[in-house]
């Protein structure tokens, strides 16, 4: 039995496109909130479960798992909505770009993955899923004196999932690294 361990996430990805026309939107929030860190656009996606340190002889069933899920749900039509925060808007330790979608695919992709991966010992997430991109975090909650940004997303265009990326993360002082493993296609049953 293998005693290397992996730090594991499953998440949907948004088009780089969408990604890239966000940035220019929040970039002037940078100079705003100085003490941020801010998530690279390369490094943005919405997760749906995270594993955290799995052992790498585990890495099969993961897969399978996050298969199963996968081919039980179609894909999701979602967009930008507004910023937020948590744990809330007077007091920011996470700044967060919401994601409308309307069917809530994505709360039940998030559901089921949680469901499916419990038996294997992952631990459920405990709280509703809600859908969200991290854009920047803060060690220290920040308040903020001149009210909350607004961002107006309405020009960015609905975008599709129609898969989960099962990522590896690599973490350093500098920032984290993610890397894709699989792939795998939403697939509607029926």
């Amino acid at each position: 039995m293998s005693t290397e361990r992996i730090r594991l996430f499953v998440a949907a990805t948004i088009p780089d496109d969408r990604l890239r026309l966000l940035d220019a939107l929040v970039d002037p929030l940078r100079t705003k909130l100085v003490n941020a860190r801010w998530t690279a656009v390369d490094n943005q996606h919405l997760t749906l479960k995270f594993l955290g340190s799995t052992p790498v002889d585990r890495l099969d069933a993961v897969i399978q798992t996050t298969t199963m899920v996968a081919h039980g749900h179609p894909r999701a039509e979602l967009r930008f909505t507004e910023l937020g925060a948590f744990p809330s808007q007077s007091r920011i330790r996470v700044l967060w770009m919401g994601v409308d979608d309307p069917a809530e695919a994505l709360s039940t992709i998030a559901r089921d993955l949680d469901r499916a991966f419990e038996p294997l010992g992952f631990p459920s997430e405990g709280r509703p899923y809600t859908p969200h991109l991290t854009l920047a975090r803060f060690k220290l909650p920040v308040p903020l004196k001149s009210g909350f940004p607004v961002v107006d997303t309405t020009g960015i265009d609905p975008f599709s999932v129609d898969e989960l990326t099962l990522f590896r993360s690599y973490l350093s002082p500098k920032r984290a690294r993610y890397e894709v493993l699989q792939t795998f296609p939403l697939v509607s049953p029926g």
